[in-house]
């Protein structure tokens, strides 16, 4: 099947459109999961990802995260020419479910934080919490009496009948699920939270998961048992959805995402727009004489903005009639923040100067980059440019080292916990619909890139 002059991706969507239009895919016929069809053709999951994400967008197929691929089930109009479905309607989607300091001293400061965050996106800030059970803190108008934990083995999350009513036994309380505290990120998250909330009557309980979807059903389970009002939660990274979210919703039970939404599964959620912020990237850099763009993340599980961001990073490159690089594409391992292995894949990749320019999916990352480039000599902007998705240095307010895409976490903050107390301001109201806040991303030029240098022959 393969013709070496049209891109893979390309030849995965023909090979699918192939047996659709001959009849040997039908109507919500399930197609081959991503690991099968990589191994099939011989690419890898970001190929695949690609391909999958335009049939989805032309109306093929619908996607159920955690559970498929389809046909879709409007295939005979769409083959009539008659109806294209838009992307994410039909059926298909309804069944889911309906600056201080020097940046050598930042580097410090956030690489010496605690365990590594699994995440590829914006995963959390500021100082790492403790080994062990899922932790909790309580901030906010006052403060919450002690700490709870998480950790433990919980009950299934009782009918929404069953829950405390808000304010039993005290001070009514919202709960905030995140994966992990790592970098600055989730500090401007809770002061945008807290600014919110602490004129409210409310406190705020966190709880941090350490990215485990099984200490987030915890978390979300004793923060119901405790009688939260209502729910916050920065979802972790995982290949499926957590079922307690989609219980919180059929129960009806108020809840905000937050970084993060669920595809084909209406929802209250504030988040930024990550396919604006991919282009923006790419669009900055390629500005600046830049081809050899590198976009990267941290970890190999798929969330949904490294999804978004890398569909925005690639869809800028086409507008430019760029061929996509998959070796540019850097999302297939794991990273570790103790140290600087020069046997891991980005080492070698930074050091063999294959890019010019990188993208990292989270600050942390980016500080990460950083050493390496210290390490192996090269300078920061002259050799390697290095544009961060958040701000990694510690000021809340003004801008540091790093360029970067902004994603008004403050802001982000604040809108989830509007939401959240609009809603209990409407307890009663009838089919409210949801409350969606998609902030625009901004770019935000500092020192850490600058226009490309060619070496002299």
């Amino acid at each position: 099947m393969q013709n070496e002059r049209v891109p893979l991706y390309m030849q995965i969507q023909q090979h699918f459109k192939d047996l659709i239009q001959q009849g040997q895919l039908k109507e919500n016929d399930k197609i081959p999961s991503e690991k099968e069809l990589m191994e099939q053709f011989d690419v890898s999951r970001i190929t695949v990802a690609n391909a999958l994400t335009q049939l989805a967008k032309d109306g093929w197929i619908y996607r159920i995260p955690g559970r498929g691929s389809f046909v879709g089930e409007n295939i005979n109009e769409l083959l009539g020419g008659s109806h294209v479905r838009e992307p994410g309607s039909g059926s298909g989607a309804q069944n889911g479910l309906g600056n201080a300091g020097s940046i050598d001293e930042a580097v410090s400061a956030v690489s010496a934080g605690g365990e590594s965050s699994a995440s590829s996106a914006s995963d959390a800030s500021g100082a790492s919490s403790a080994a062990g059970t899922s932790e909790a803190v309580s901030v906010g108008g006052a403060v919450g009496g002690g700490t709870a934990t998480a950790g433990a083995p919980a009950d299934k999350m009782p009918p929404a009948k069953d829950i405390p009513p808000p304010g039993a036994g005290g001070r009514k309380t919202i709960g905030l699920v995140m994966p992990l505290l790592v970098d600055y990120f989730g500090i401007r998250l809770i002061q945008g939270i807290n600014n919110v909330i602490e004129n409210s009557g409310y406190s705020l309980h966190i709880v941090l998961t350490y990215n485990s979807i099984d200490r987030e059903k915890e978390a979300i389970q004793d923060l119901l048992r405790k009688g939260a009002a209502g729910l916050i939660i920065f979802p972790c990274d995982a290949e499926t959805y957590n079922e307690e979210i989609l219980a919180l919703k059929l129960s009806g039970f108020p809840f905000v995402l937050l970084d993060r939404y669920l595809p084909g599964i209406a929802t209250n959620v504030a988040r930024s727009d990550g396919l604006i912020g991919g282009r923006l990237a790419v669009d900055y850099l390629w500005g600046l004489g830049h081809r050899d763009i590198a976009i990267c993340s941290d970890s190999p599980l798929p969330t949904i903005t490294v999804e978004d961001r890398i569909n925005g990073y690639m869809e800028a490159l086409k507008q430019k009639e760029a061929m996509i690089n998959p070796a540019l594409i850097l999302t297939d391992f794991n990273v570790d923040y103790s140290g600087i292995d020069k046997t891991h894949p980005l080492y070698r990749f930074i050091k063999n100067r294959i890019a010019t320019a990188y993208i990292t999916l989270n600050g942390r990352l980016g500080l990460h980059i950083h050493s390496i480039c210290k390490e192996l000599g090269l300078k920061i902007p002259e050799d390697v440019s290095v544009l961060t998705f958040d701000d990694p240095s510690p000021g809340l307010h003004e801008w540091g080292y790093f360029s970067h895409i902004s994603q008004s976490e403050v802001e982000m903050g604040e809108a989830a916990a509007n939401i959240l107390l609009q809603i209990f301001e409407n307890p009663d109201k009838k089919e409210p619909g949801y409350a969606k806040v998609i902030l625009q991303p901004k770019l935000i030029e500092s020192r850490s890139t600058g226009p490309l240098i060619r070496e002299k022959r």
